[in-house]
This record gives C-alpha cells, sequence and structure tokens, in this order.
C-alpha cells in the first residue's frame, strides 16, 4: 500500500510539473515580447547568423521550471503525506532552477566577451580577474551541492558524503553541458529534452521537458535563445535528474563523461562535427524555420 501510494504521488509530481512548466514558460514569453522597451532592450542580442533575437526566453524558461516544480511539489503533497520524499525533491528542483538560472543572467546582463569558456576564465582568476563567468563557476558548483545534497537527503537510503559532493559536480557540469549547445536554434533544448525524457518520472527532468516544449517554438523560428539564464537552469535541471536516480558509481560515470564533454569542447568546435555527420545534421536543423 505503502509502495503504491509512493508511486502515485511521483506519477502525479511528475505529470504536474510537466504540464505546469510547459504553460508557464510559454505564457512567460509571450509576457516578455510585451515588456517596456527598456527591459527588452537589455535582452537583446544577434545570433550567429546577424539576425536580433531575445534572451527574455531564458527568464522564461527558468519560470515555467520553477512553477513546474512548485506544480509538483503540490501534486506530491495531494496524492501523499507532504513530509515525504517527492514533495521535498520537487522543491529541491526549483531551488536548482532559479539558483542557476540566476547565475546564468549574471552572465547574460554583465558578462564580457573577452574571456569564454572554462579555460577563459580560469585563465582571467589566474592573472587576478574575477569574472562573471569565474562568479557563476563558483556558484553553480554551490548550487549542485544543496541540489545534490536536498536530494539525497529525501531519499530513504542516503548514498554517503561522497556521492553527494560527485552528484553537486554533475549537477553543475551538466548545467555547463548544456550551454555548449546552445550556438543554433533549437538545439539547446533539443538535447535537454533527449536528456530529460528517460528520467521524466521525477520532477526535475518533467520541469526540464515541459519548460523547454513551452518555448522551443521561438527558438526554433531563431526569434529567442535561452542565453546562460535558460542553458545553465536547463542542465542543472537534467543533472538533477540524474542525481536523484543514481548512486556513486552512477554519478562518477557521469561526472566522468561531462569532464570529458567539457575539455572536448576547448579544442573542438560541436557545430562542425555535427555539420560533418548528414544524421546529426538532419536531426539539428529539425523544426527550424527556413532561412
Amino acid at each position: 500500500m505503502r509502495s503504491s501510494r509512493r508511486a502515485d504521488s511521483i506519477s502525479a509530481a511528475s505529470l504536474a510539473a510537466l504540464l505546469g512548466s510547459a504553460t508557464v514558460s510559454w505564457a512567460v514569453l509571450r509576457l516578455g515580447r510585451t515588456a517596456p522597451p527598456a527591459l527588452r532592450q537589455a535582452w537583446e542580442r544577434t545570433n550567429h547568423a546577424g539576425d536580433p533575437v531575445t534572451l527574455l526566453e531564458g527568464p522564461a524558461w527558468v519560470g515555467g521550471a520553477v512553477a513546474g516544480a512548485v506544480a509538483g511539489a503540490a501534486a506530491a503533497a495531494v496524492a501523499s503525506r507532504p513530509t515525504e520524499g517527492p514533495s521535498r525533491r520537487s522543491m529541491s528542483s526549483g531551488f536548482v532552477a532559479l539558483a542557476a538560472g540566476a547565475l546564468g543572467a549574471l552572465d547574460d546582463l554583465a558578462g564580457g566577451t573577452s574571456d569564454k569558456g572554462l579555460k577563459g576564465h580560469l585563465g582571467a582568476l589566474a592573472r587576478g580577474e574575477v569574472t562573471t563567468g569565474a562568479v557563476k563557476i563558483v556558484g553553480l558548483g554551490v548550487t549542485g551541492l544543496v541540489g545534490a545534497a536536498l536530494s539525497d537527503a529525501s531519499r530513504p537510503s542516503r548514498p554517503g558524503l561522497l556521492a553527494t559532493l560527485v552528484g553537486g559536480a554533475v549537477v553543475a557540469g551538466a548545467a555547463n553541458a548544456v550551454n555548449l549547445f546552445d550556438l543554433r536554434p533549437g538545439r539547446a533544448l533539443k538535447v535537454t529534452v533527449a536528456a530529460g525524457l528517460p528520467l521524466v518520472g521525477g520532477v526535475p527532468a518533467a520541469a526540464a521537458v515541459g519548460s523547454s516544449l513551452g518555448v522551443v517554438r521561438d527558438d526554433l523560428r531563431a526569434t529567442a535563445m535561452l542565453g546562460d539564464t535558460g542553458a545553465n537552469a536547463a542542465g542543472a535541471l537534467v543533472g538533477l535528474a540524474l542525481v536523484e536516480r543514481t548512486g556513486l558509481v552512477g554519478r562518477v560515470v557521469a561526472l566522468a563523461g561531462l569532464a570529458a564533454l567539457t575539455l572536448a569542447s576547448e579544442r573542438v568546435s560541436f557545430t562542425r562535427v555535427i555539420e560533418a555527420h548528414p544524421a546529426l545534421r538532419r536531426l539539428d536543423e529539425w523544426g527550424r524555420a527556413p532561412r
């Protein structure tokens, strides 16, 4: 009976998170487009093709994810006792999305262009310069650790301190990884959905997938993009979803893969790799508005 009630709670929370996040991210992006010009201008950029885009998709994505986490927590509370794991894990999702999004917004609004990438920011630190990217790296580490700790504390059998530390690194690494793909319309959202779908039984992945679906139309049309605000939050939630499903071994494997991906990005252009393989290129271009 208890296991059945727990399963119902998780299912209700995930569905609520998926629908809530998709609805709110879609609505917030529409609302952002009607905001006063002074607010919209701070988020306006030029994309790789030289076309104007708005980064307000990022705050919309974060707003949807936080709303999805709240909806998931409410659904879990109705389906089971509020103190049980599903509700508390739902709230950890909201914290991770909001914190990672805020750190990304700092980079979007105040970051420079002289030092980009992990190597660039660490190099700036070595010269005694504190960039917004460096602040974000440290902040994402703290966010990941808190998120992993909250998630592990709600599990019936806690995986241990080392697993929590590795889990925090997974959340931070995933936040950075999705940001590496936000270079073409729809690419980062496709990566988020593809990584989140196998984990959508939990609130973090459900919120990530739902929020992505809510804004994907504008992204594919190349009128809006995630920016660091949305991409960091998206990756962090997918990372948290993975942490929820794994112990120490699974997290170590995930962290190794994320580290390899990050190091590869410093030497290899992901866009060139994708364009060199027909199947990847077709998948990457699927859904985009023709130029």
